[in-house]
């Protein structure tokens, strides 16, 4: 360590400059054409730049043996700031499009290949969407591809012209597309093919895919980890991430444990700066935020589009529920419901208010998930970010800041799912179902302990957390 300190102090960018000062008279006294002199003040901003660069290696590998947690992009995000101030860098893009069960999302994103090895750099990206997912869909492809269309109008005012015919163009339908029927996703995917073939945009024959449950875990993973700056190849340092979509949800974490090297099914690479890391991955089709209401609501009513569920308050009749192509009616029991007291009007009312009877809920979700899950064993001693639902709903319920996210306890979903249990609330009438089904896929689904910490984020570093972004970093590494 004291070698390195020393050499910082002693490395002397000034002499460096003098130096080449010197070669600089030289040439300029040997060159009788104007038109060939050398800049002085332009060949001072490139030393000064160069010793930058230099200095900038030593710390970053003073970090690298040294401080083992540093993340890998601190000894060179000053410089690559630096080039890009000064013009010194070549932007390079892609645009994925995330076709979820709940809704199209386009990100347009915007990289450089940093100074200091060959990283991507992340400078910003587009997010838009629509709330119509393609799935919904099936019965007209022509529509979904122009639900599409209106996303791609959007990366072209994010992108200059001049690159459009150079970007790639990537987009992968999730789970509710795997729940359809294999043909009517096909007629879906064609529609969105023959769109593609008209976009100025560079798209490949297959630009236009269903993504599998492995590839959206992992890239949810590398996005996490890539923003929080841990991609730096020692897993020890990364973090577990928990992706809860509408029609099946993602656990990804570095595999360190034999518990989980076991699972060789399971075992994938992930990419990261210096190779790749073996990650536990698995996507859990039908456990998604709304695959799972429906699963709950319809249990021994399955052939009915109108719902009677004891995870409803008795106060909802009729509420009009839509996943995929089924509209469902559901209303709370309308006998042998329970009542407690309202004691914030005092003892002379006598009110009483409907709640729902946990008891009988939490039985019909326990079995549920306990019948589609098994917890992985090494996922507990994992750092843990969660996002998509699992951060819709914790806002909502007041756990968390909707802006800036936040970290609970699993103990908190529990308290919140308790709370909206016994709370009639006809403006968010599957809140309670909702929260107690994330408590208990968390707890019973995946083995977390009501203590465990859990950090709830939609963005980090001002960037959307999304699989698109590992999906883009893979596209433009051609891995």
């Amino acid at each position: 360590m004291t070698f390195f300190i020393n050499f910082m102090v002693s490395f002397d960018c000034r002499k460096f400059q003098e130096n080449n000062s010197v070669k600089e008279h030289n040439v300029n006294s040997l060159m009788h054409n104007r038109r060939h002199k050398i800049s002085k003040k332009g060949f001072s901003i490139h030393t000064s730049l160069l010793c930058l660069i230099i200095s900038g290696s030593i710390l970053t590998l003073f970090g690298v043996l040294y401080i083992d947690n540093i993340p890998w992009h601190i000894g060179s995000v000053a410089i690559d700031k630096l080039a890009v101030n000064f013009g010194y860098h070549q932007p390079v893009y892609a645009i994925v499009i995330d076709a979820g069960s709940t809704g199209s999302r386009i990100l347009a994103f915007t990289f450089h290949e940093s100074y200091i090895g060959s990283h991507l750099i992340l400078d910003k990206e587009l997010f838009k969407y629509n709330k119509e997912g393609l799935s919904s869909f099936a019965e007209n492809p022509e529509d979904g591809a122009k639900s599409i269309q209106s996303l791609i109008e959007e990366a072209k005012d994010e992108i200059p012209q001049e690159h459009w015919t150079n970007t790639s163009l990537l987009l992968r339908a999730t789970a509710g597309l795997r729940l359809l029927p294999k043909d009517k996703a096909e007629n879906l995917l064609e529609s969105v093919r023959n769109l593609f073939k008209n976009v100025p945009f560079l798209t490949k024959t297959n630009s236009v895919e269903i993504m599998d449950g492995v590839n959206e875990g992992i890239y949810s993973w590398f996005t996490v980890n890539f923003l929080l700056g841990r991609i730096n190849g020692n897993p020890g340092n990364t973090v577990a991430a928990l992706d809860l979509g509408g029609g099946s949800t993602q656990v990804t974490f570095a595999a360190l444990a034999p518990s989980s090297l076991k699972h060789k099914d399971r075992i994938h690479s992930a990419p990261s700066l210096t190779g790749g890391i073996p990650v536990y991955t698995h996507s859990f089709l039908g456990l998604g935020l709304k695959a799972a209401r429906k699963a709950i609501l319809t249990v021994g009513q399955e052939n009915s589009k109108n719902i009677t569920s004891e995870c409803v308050n008795h106060i909802i009749e009729g509420q009009k529920f839509k996943y995929g192509n089924e509209v469902y009616y559901v209303s709370g029991p309308k006998k042998d419901y329970l009542t407690i007291e309202d004691e914030s009007v005092g003892y002379l009312t006598g009110s009483e208010i409907p709640i729902v009877n946990m008891d009988k809920c939490l039985s019909i979700i326990r079995s549920f998930v306990r019948r589609n899950s098994k917890p992985p064993e090494e996922l507990p001693n994992k750092v843990i970010f969660a996002f998509s639902y699992y951060f819709d709903r914790a806002a909502e319920a007041g756990l968390i800041d909707p802006l800036n996210g936040g970290k609970i306890e699993l103990q908190d979903f529990k308290n919140a799912a308790t709370e909206a249990c016994k709370t009639p609330n006809a403006d968010q009438p599957f809140m309670c179902l909702d929260l107690s089904f994330i408590w208990i896929l968390l707890e019973d689904g995946l083995g977390l302990r009501l203590e465990t910490p859990i950090n709830l984020f939609k963005k980090i570093d001002g960037h959307e957390i999304s699989w698109a972004l590992g999906a883009a970093y893979d596209l433009l590494r051609g891995r």
